[in-house]
């Protein structure tokens, strides 16, 4: 890191503080705060709904799949997520958003207590948030990795600088402040992938290398599928994906709501679905080549870090740092303020009944308080692990244990043919989903990583809906509810 570099990721944070700041003026209520009152353009909302499923795990784990596996890590990873997506712009993008528009819902947890009861809103809530919490510790301690093998700083520093600059733009500025802080990321991410992507070429004998690195690659590394990257594992993978990134990982489903209409969130989900697709592939051909730059590395993890190292000129070094921040606080910020909508319109007000009448402005302030004890509830659990454990395990076995249950009633609740599967549905999945994957993954010890991943989805897929088969469980308040969402009010058609 020379002083250029230094200087550039220190312009960055300033940049974060001031968009903070900035967005801070657009948040007059918790609808500005957590769905930016649904004026969010379409491409800025496919470009944010695109860049919070990036975090700097992808470039210390992930990293080092790639340069062990090399394509196979594309094809697992963000083909089935740029597939899924594109499949939830047709089913659930348009659904997240006529819930704001015509039920005024904030949260993507509170239309449950309509569509099912309150007891199954609170299972869910509760299952979500605690499981979170360790979900963004791992993402704090990724990118104090990264920031170690770059600068040598301590991992407590790095995990407290970050922290704190996402706490100062996310509590200010709210939703506007993490999607534009996304679009920023989407800049920052370009210009390095980009240079990286030349740099790697120009190394390698320019463009030929594109076709021609793969005969000079370990046996393998231009296979769709490898090693424990089966097709099964793919088919597993996409049906886990299509889920959690239309809505199922809560913040992600935000992005949706804060669209102006149902037309415009389909429209914003196949955008982010086209990038998914593109993006990843230039942004990891450098990974894929990594083995011919950087080879025998000791621990494939600082893959990406040795690349940047080798490749890049002074002060881009920094760049590719910045995006580095930016992909994880990014999505700490978007996590932490769904988590936080969660809180303050799910959870909080069941448990105390004061909560129920606060103000317009004593309700922002206390999304902000809960915004502020999540993210340092997850440092502190980061800060304790002393930068262990940051390996791709962490983020499958949480994907594992949180998107079936949870995602199966969050989502399916959201469509007509599942109008029969009521409470009883929804909880039984849940339990049961939670319960398989514990016994796969705890007693069995299971080494399969596609039965880790995917038998505790289909376990709840299918409890869900046979249930719902044998014992029909819809009323006229549900099936209103379900109805209402199939089109956009009639003002904001006229207008799309």
């Amino acid at each position: 890191m020379s002083p250029l570099d230094w200087s550039v990721l220190g312009a960055y944070f300033l940049v974060m503080v001031g968009i903070g700041v900035w967005s801070k003026g657009r948040v007059r209520n918790i609808v500005d705060f957590f769905t930016a009152g649904g004026k969010i353009p379409w491409w800025l909302s496919g470009i944010s709904h695109h860049m919070s499923g990036y975090s700097a795990i992808m470039f210390v784990a992930f990293a080092a799949v790639a340069y062990n596996y090399g394509l196979a890590m594309y094809v697992w990873w963000a083909l089935t997520i740029g597939l899924g997506v594109g499949i939830g712009a047709f089913l659930f993008a348009p659904r997240w958003n006529r819930l704001r528009a015509k039920h005024g819902v904030v949260s993507p947890l509170e239309y449950l207590a309509r569509r099912y009861n309150l007891p199954t809103q609170q299972v869910l809530a509760y299952s979500g948030a605690l499981l979170k919490v360790v979900d963004i510790a791992a993402k704090w301690v990724a990118i104090a990795v990264l920031l170690r093998g770059f600068t040598g700083l301590p991992i407590i520093w790095g995990i407290g600088i970050t922290g704190v600059v996402t706490l100062v733009y996310i509590t200010a500025g709210g939703l506007w402040a993490d999607v534009l802080t996304d679009f920023g990321q989407f800049v920052i991410q370009g210009v390095a992938g980009i240079a990286m992507f030349f740099a790697f070429m120009a190394h390698l004998g320019g463009v030929s290398a594109l076709w021609t690195m793969w005969d000079r690659l370990p046996e393998g590394r231009g296979d769709p599928f490898s090693g424990p990257y089966t097709v099964t594992f793919f088919l597993a993978l996409l049906f886990i994906k299509t889920f959690e990134y239309n809505g199922g990982m809560w913040n992600l489903a935000q992005r949706y709501m804060a669209a102006p209409n149902g037309s415009a969130a389909k429209r914003s989900a196949l955008l982010s679905s086209f990038l998914w697709l593109v993006w990843p592939l230039i942004l990891f051909l450098p990974m894929f080549a990594a083995p011919l730059i950087v080879p025998d590395l000791a621990n494939a993890e600082e893959a990406y870090v040795r690349l940047s190292q080798a490749l890049l000129p002074q002060g881009v070094i920094g760049l590719v740092l910045a995006g580095f921040f930016s992909h994880t606080m990014a999505m700490v910020a978007s996590d932490a303020n769904v988590i936080s909508s969660v809180i303050t319109r799910d959870i909080a007000p069941v448990i105390v009944r004061k909560v129920r009448d606060l103000t317009s402005a004593a309700q922002l302030t206390f999304a902000r308080a809960t915004t502020i004890v999540f993210v340092l509830v997850s440092m502190v659990i980061a800060i304790t692990t002393e930068g262990q454990g940051v390996v791709l395990k962490i983020v499958v076995d949480l994907v594992a244990a949180t998107m079936g249950p949870i995602s199966i009633p969050l989502m399916l609740g959201l469509l007509p043919w599942f109008r029969r599967s009521g409470p009883l549905a929804a909880i039984v999945s849940w339990a049961a989903g939670l319960s398989v994957w514990a016994y796969v993954k705890w007693i069995m010890a299971a080494t399969d990583t596609a039965m880790v991943v995917g038998v505790p989805l289909v376990t709840s897929l299918v409890l869900y809906v046979v249930i719902g088969l044998l014992r029909r469980e819809d009323t006229p308040q549900r099936d209103e509810l379900v109805d209402s969402l199939n089109t956009d009010p009639a003002v904001e058609q006229v207008k799309a």
